[in-house]
C-alpha cells in the first residue's frame, strides 16, 4: 500500500474484535464458520463467513489463531456484539468463552511486513491487520495515520483488491459466492458441515453460481451505500457490497450482479438514475 505507513481502522464505525478461548475454541470455530479453523496453526491467519441456514453471510470474520486454544476475529464494530450473541447460543458444553475486546483492542492497517510488538497479525490482501493492545497503540504505533485520507486510501485499496466486508445493512444479503469468498479461500469444501454449508456446497459443485461481486466505478454525484441499488450500463441490477471513497471525479465500489447476464435491449435505471461504469478488473479472474 502506497502512501502512510498504516492507518487505525478501529473506533466509531470502524473494526472491532472478537476472542474465542478454551480447549474447544477451534473445534467450536470449526463446526460455525466455513473456514477450517482447525487446520489453522498458531500465528496463521484467515477470511471466513459465518452464515444462516440458506448460505447467507452473516459477517466475515479475519480469523487469525494466536495460540492452541486463543483465536481473534476482527470484524466490523457495528456486527461484533450480534456475532458473540449470535455463536454464544451454539456454545453449549463446549469449552469455549467468547469475549468482545474491541474496547481492549485497537485494529491498526499496514503493509505487508510492517514491522510491530502488538498481539497478532492477520492476513488482508497484500496488506496486514494488526492487532494491538488499546493502551499500548499510541507507543506501538508511530508511523499510523488516523486522518481520513488514510483511511480513504485503505478503502481503495480493499476495493482494488476485490476485499469483500459485511455491514448491518447488508448482513445476510449475500450467499457466500456471490461474494466471492470461494475465491478468496475463505471455504474449506473439504471441512465437515457448518451453518449454511449445503446450500453453500450445492452451488459449488452444481456451478449454478451466477451472481457474483464485481468492481465498478460510479461518475455520478449521487451517494451510494452498502445494500443500495444501481445498475450497469447494460442494464444489470446490482447490490452494493462496499464503496470507496473518492473526490470529484467519482469513485469505485464493489457491487454483485448477474456477472454472465446478456445486455439488456433497453438500459434501465434505478429511481435515483444510478448507473456505473464497468465491470473493472480485479486481482482474482471470476470463474466462466
Amino acid at each position: 500500500m502506497s502512501g502512510p505507513v498504516g492507518v487505525d481502522l478501529s473506533g466509531a464505525g470502524g473494526l472491532g474484535v472478537l476472542a474465542f478461548r478454551g480447549a474447544d475454541a477451534a473445534r467450536f470455530l470449526q463446526g460455525q464458520l466455513s473456514a477450517d479453523t482447525e487446520k489453522l496453526l498458531p500465528g496463521s491467519s484467515t477470511l471466513g463467513g459465518l452464515h444462516n441456514a440458506q448460505g447467507r453471510v452473516t459477517a466475515l470474520l479475519a480469523l487469525v489463531r494466536h495460540a492452541p486454544d486463543e483465536f481473534f476475529a476482527v470484524l466490523p464494530r457495528e456486527l461484533a456484539g450480534r456475532v458473540a450473541q449470535t455463536l454464544g447460543k451454539f456454545v453449549f458444553r463446549a469449552k469455549v468463552r467468547i469475549s468482545d475486546e474491541s474496547e481492549n483492542m485497537r485494529v491498526l492497517g499496514a503493509p505487508a511486513g510492517a514491522p510491530h510488538t502488538g498481539i497478532a497479525e492477520v492476513v488482508w490482501s497484500d496488506r496486514r491487520l494488526l492487532l494491538v493492545p488499546h493502551d499500548q497503540a499510541s507507543s506501538d504505533g508511530a508511523g499510523f495515520a488516523e486522518r481520513d485520507s488514510a483511511l480513504a486510501l485503505w478503502e481503495r485499496s480493499d476495493v482494488a483488491g476485490g476485499m469483500p466486508q459485511i455491514y448491518a445493512a447488508t448482513s445476510e444479503a449475500f450467499v457466500a459466492q456471490m461474494l466471492n469468498l470461494d475465491l478468496l479461500g475463505a471455504i474449506a469444501f473439504d471441512k465437515g458441515c457448518y451453518t449454511g454449508q449445503e446450500v453453500i456446497a450445492r452451488a459449488h459443485y452444481r456451478g449454478r453460481v451466477k451472481r457474483r461481486m464485481q468492481r465498478w466505478r460510479h461518475v455520478g454525484t449521487t451517494p451510494l451505500a452498502p445494500g443500495d441499488s444501481a445498475y450497469a450500463a447494460d442494464g444489470r441490477s446490482l447490490t452494493v457490497v462496499r464503496v470507496a471513497p473518492g473526490g470529484v471525479e467519482g469513485y469505485e465500489l464493489l457491487a454483485v450482479g448477474n456477472f454472465a447476464a446478456p445486455a439488456a435491449e433497453t438500459p434501465a435505471q434505478s429511481s435515483a438514475g444510478v448507473t456505473l461504469e464497468g465491470p473493472l478488473p480485479l486481482p482474482y479472474s471470476l470463474p466462466e
